[in-house]
């Protein structure tokens, strides 16, 4: 696992525990309550915030705003993308009367297939990747603020 890239290891380990909170959710049968989904953005801001971190002390001399937000994107976007496809699989062979049950929670007259809420889902992580890097990254970037002196 040495060989793989800093963001790919950091992208899978993130999405495990994705995987890991939505099945502990779906053990207590609260996988169906969109609300639970907003833990999932704090899961992902946190493997981004190590992947970036740990880049920052490969080289702290050398590392880049640009270097850290595209460690980022590639932490989340692998995150997002195991996630989606292990959803997608959830949500047709492991429990398929997941869909349904999801759409009565939400309590709207949505005629919908699986495909458009696994598209949503996707679209749903990339925009937490995009916010939660650029928030990450403004605790790694180097100031360029002139330190003045104050009496």
């Amino acid at each position: 696992m040495k060989n793989i890239p800093l963001s790919v290891r950091f992208g899978l380990l993130t999405s495990a525990m994705l995987i890991v909170y939505f099945l502990i959710l779906a053990l207590f049968n609260k996988h169906t309550n969109p609300t639970f989904s907003f833990f999932n953005a704090i899961i992902t801001a946190f493997g981004i915030c190590e992947a970036v971190r740990l880049k920052k002390l490969e080289n702290p001399e050398a590392f880049a705003y640009g270097e850290g937000f595209k460690t980022g994107i590639v932490t989340g976007f692998t995150a997002t993308l195991v996630f989606t496809a292990f959803f997608l699989f959830y949500a047709t062979e492991i429990n398929p009367a997941f869909l349904p049950e999801l759409l009565k929670t939400i309590r709207g007259d949505f005629n919908v297939d699986i495909g458009l809420v696994t598209f949503v889902v996707a679209v749903m992580g990339l925009a937490t990747t995009v916010v939660a890097v650029l928030t990450v990254m403004q605790f790694f970037k180097k100031t360029r603020n002139i330190t003045q002196n104050h009496l």
